[in-house]
């Protein structure tokens, strides 16, 4: 049989409506990539948010961007390592997200056949990660606490809300009312402007841990101004798209803190590269999610034992989100801290019953 990649566009139920400033999701699409290779076959997961509230891609685009683009591109070249990712991704700078799944599943490919872990691969040492809760926008503020402490239960580290204008002092305030001193952060998912800076000036007398990606994705000038303002540490997500401009951002004083997410840069290699690029410059790490379902989520897991990943993790309990993930098992918190099961610990074991079950369309490519 030729060698071949499988594009499964999936759709998962969450297990409650998730609400940031741009828009609201109650299921996660994400794209299956499975690549097979003389009988070898390896699983990635391109996984942008429904309906482009976070970027510009969406399942849809990244599924034609494959279907047309990406792998025809590897299999004309015949090119099965994550190398090929990397160049690609270098000189297009297109679809990080449709490359971060191949990225994925060429990682994945090359473990089936050597052996050894995606995590040796990258010449990473495993380790248990601290993850934190994050919490989307409620109806109202009780609603919101109400949330928080029923998931709190579970341990996590820390708390991140995300707000908005109209939706920030008020919630915070209440939180640490409520909550007292626990490690508590923002994320604001660049719906903020520069004429906002006296809400942040009430945000810094809070005492939060970092304020996430307040300004718009491109301003980097308007996000040093306002670090140079508060005390608060500002964390860079949307605006690290890359090393040239993660780079500049330090260089210019715009993020004390940079939030390093596999699907956002293309790929695995670039993210340890940005993770590397930080610990040079005394800038600390975490790993966000999108968030991907279990695939794209033991990525991120793998990336988070990264030394320079000094923060909680976004990724949490898979039943968190999802009313079913495509691993088996399940991803687990279990007091804050997720350990990769020993099922997952050379690479992510799917559950191909379930991928079955929430397949809304497939394509297979070959050569």
């Amino acid at each position: 049989m030729p060698n071949r990649v499988e594009l499964i566009h999936v759709d998962v139920p969450m297990t409650e409506p998730f609400r940031i400033s741009s828009g609201t999701v109650e299921s996660k699409q994400s794209i299956v990539i499975r690549i097979v290779q003389d009988g070898v076959a390896g699983f990635g997961e391109a996984s942008p948010m429904t309906g482009g509230f976070y970027s510009n891609e969406t399942p849809e685009s990244t599924f034609r961007y494959l279907a047309e683009i990406a792998v025809p591109a590897m299999l004309d070249e015949g090119s099965f390592s994550p190398e090929f990712v990397e160049r690609r991704v270098s000189k297009t700078g297109s679809n990080p997200f449709a490359w971060a799944g191949i990225d994925g599943a060429l990682w994945d490919l090359r473990a089936a056949r050597s052996g050894r872990s995606i995590s040796q691969l990258l010449g990473l040492e495993p380790r248990p990660v601290e993850c934190g809760l994050a919490v989307g926008i409620y109806p109202t503020v009780a609603e919101l606490i109400q949330a928080c402490e029923s998931y709190l239960r579970d341990g996590y580290k820390r708390v991140k809300i995300k707000i908005e204008p109209g939706w920030d002092l008020e919630p915070l305030r209440a939180l640490r009312e409520t909550f007292g001193g626990i490690p508590l952060m923002v994320d604001a998912n660049a719906s903020y402007s520069e004429k906002d800076f006296p809400v942040f000036d009430e945000i810094d007398r809070l005492g939060l841990t970092m304020v996430e990606q307040p300004l718009a994705k491109g301003n980097l000038e308007g996000h040093a101004r306002l670090q140079a303002r508060i005390t608060t540490p500002v964390c860079f997500d949307e605006s690290a798209s890359d090393e040239e401009t993660v780079l500049k951002a330090i260089r210019m004083g715009a993020c004390r803190v940079v939030n390093v997410k596999v699907q956002r840069v293309g790929g695995l290699a670039p993210a340890i590269r940005i993770c590397d690029l930080c610990a040079v410059h005394g800038i600390p790490c975490w790993v966000g999610t999108m968030p991907e379902l279990g695939i794209g989520a033991l990525h991120a897991l793998y990336l988070a034992a990264h030394p320079n990943c000094v923060y909680p993790t976004d990724v949490e309990a898979s039943s968190r989100w999802f009313v079913e993930d495509l691993i088996d098992p399940p991803i687990s918190v279990r007091d804050g801290i997720i350990e990769i099961d020993a099922a997952h610990r050379i690479r992510p074991r799917v559950n191909l019953d379930a991928i079955d079950r929430y397949a809304i369309k497939s394509r297979t490519v070959s050569r």
